[in-house]
């Protein structure tokens, strides 16, 4: 029990050593949810900031001249080593060793190489040393059960002229991911610098993706977390395992997900809103819409009583849902009611 004590508390006596550098002029919040900001303050330009803790792809700075000091900001604002274009740029602050400073350092070297190595080979190297997927998942998630909890990503802020706007995320399904069957198949032939950015939520030092521009386009409408660079996390960890290029990738997942929302089954949720609904009822709308026995292959996930998620079981050789329906794996699913969150924060 002391051995576990003691390394608890250097562990965190290093992590509160670690000093970061902005790279642009972020606010700086009082709260996770980035409701408030006391006195309206920014990262400034030439100051280090004392890391405290890392949380949902937000960092906990303490700042000396904000009051309260404690802030949290999007960790996409500061880098462990200073911009070029940064007043700090070689300069060391004073009681960092240079060793802490070149250990900084190489973590981002480290990084930058595995992005130019990415760039330097095309996608479609994958195709090669990743046989084709047999079996999938299609994660679909419910945006407005997922706001509730993650206010404070970009993909949940709505501006006051946005608030009279309905979106396509308020009445239906936006893309989660297409998962490569088992769970375990992931990071398919992706440098170690790459996946380790990808576990520490460093998604948008990801490298950018090959996609053609209506892709693109019809991506950022049915996933919404394209804005926080949830698409480059999907396919590092998920897409690699698929068997194809970035581009053929995604290009399946759009045209399963429109298939979903544009079924009875998307009918039934879009209907439904602000009301509880049972997985029973949603495995007869899914045998009424892709077939019998289509629904043994669907799973509703929940949360707090809340439907957070569909997931739909797939076989492959095919792009029409029905027919991918049939080769997937039959489950259990173990929600079996939830209520269907409406837009907007608050049931």
């Amino acid at each position: 029990m002391r051995f576990l004590l003691l390394l608890w508390l250097f562990t965190f006596m290093a992590m509160a050593n670690i000093d970061l550098y902005p790279k642009k002029e972020c606010e700086l919040y009082n709260n996770l949810k980035h409701t408030k900001n006391r006195g309206n303050e920014v990262l400034q330009l030439d100051r280090t900031y004392e890391m405290l803790k890392h949380h949902k792809g937000q960092y906990l700075l303490k700042v000396e001249y904000a009051t309260p000091s404690q802030r949290w900001v999007d960790d996409d604002c500061l880098t462990l080593r200073p911009l070029r274009s940064s007043p700090l740029y070689g300069k060391t602050k004073k009681g960092t060793s240079k060793k802490s400073t070149e250990k900084q350092v190489s973590i981002d070297d480290e990084l930058s190489n595995a992005n130019k190595n990415m760039a330097k080979k095309p996608q479609k190297s994958f195709v090669k040393k990743t046989s084709t997927s047999k079996k999938n998942l299609l994660a679909l998630s419910w945006h407005n059960a997922f706001c509730e909890t993650h206010r404070y990503k970009k993909e949940c802020k709505r501006g006051v002229g946005s608030l009279l706007k309905r979106k396509p995320s308020d009445t239906q399904f936006v893309l989660h991911g297409l998962w490569p069957q088992p769970r375990t198949n992931v990071y398919c032939n992706v440098d170690y610098a790459l996946k380790n950015a990808d576990k520490n939520k460093r998604w948008r030092d990801l490298p950018c993706l090959a996609l053609d521009e209506e892709v693109e386009d019809a991506l950022e409408v049915v996933m919404p977390g394209f804005a926080s660079d949830l698409h480059k996390h999907e396919w590092i960890k998920h897409g690699t395992c698929y068997g194809t290029e970035a581009n053929k990738y995604y290009t399946d997942a759009i045209s399963l997900i429109n298939q979903v929302n544009n079924s009875a089954v998307g009918k039934f949720f879009s209907q439904n809103i602000g009301k509880r609904i049972t997985l029973k009822q949603v495995r007869t709308v899914a045998d009424k819409a892709f077939g019998r026995g289509a629904g043994n292959r669907v799973e509703l996930l929940c949360k707090n009583g809340l439907v957070t998620e569909l997931w739909l079981h797939l076989g492959s050789g095919s792009t029409d849902l029905a027919t991918l329906l049939k080769g997937g794996k039959k489950i259990r699913g173990r929600c079996k009611q939830g209520h269907l969150d409406k837009a907007g924060f608050g049931r």
